[in-house]
């Protein structure tokens, strides 16, 4: 068998890049195992929390912010409209967005779920001191900041 290509890859064994990418599917499942015995996903979490903390996002800055397409929002976004758990006007006020506000049963159902999201986060970070998480937050934010400027140049 050939060994050729061996070596030119991504060592798994010490690559950040792919640490990250574990680290978010285990935090994903976390998040998915705490919301589904609230009839949630984490991207029907995502969704209210965007909007509990900036109300009136539009169907694309939904989509953005929790990292879906603007297809999948769109049909979240009429499932949690027909549930009650959203409203959006019949016509878009200005343009074609269709700004969208958390409803009070909307926000009742995101404070059970944001407090089991922030069980699982605490969880995650059980093992660190302040100071290690405070790094760690620092250092994420540099790598995010680093790699949008990469975008932004290219």
């Amino acid at each position: 068998m050939s060994q050729e290509g061996v070596g030119a890859g991504v060592d798994l064994e010490t690559s950040l890049g792919y640490l990250l990418k574990e680290a978010s599917s285990a935090l994903r499942a976390a998040m998915e195992e705490v919301l589904r015995p609230l009839g949630m996903s984490v991207t029907h979490y995502a969704c209210l929390e965007l909007l509990a903390q900036r109300p009136g996002l539009s169907n694309s800055e939904l989509a953005r912010g929790a990292f879906v397409t603007r297809q999948t929002m769109n049909v979240l976004l009429q499932a949690l409209e027909r549930d009650g758990y959203v409203t959006r006007p019949a016509e878009a006020p200005v343009g074609k967005a269709l700004p969208t506000r958390l409803t009070p049963s909307g926000r009742r159902s995101l404070e059970k779920a944001s407090a089991a999201v922030r069980s699982v986060e605490a969880r995650m970070l059980a093992g660190l001191t302040e100071t290690e998480q405070s790094g760690a937050f620092r250092i994420l934010k540099s790598m995010i900041n680093s790699l949008h400027g990469d975008k932004e140049g290219a």
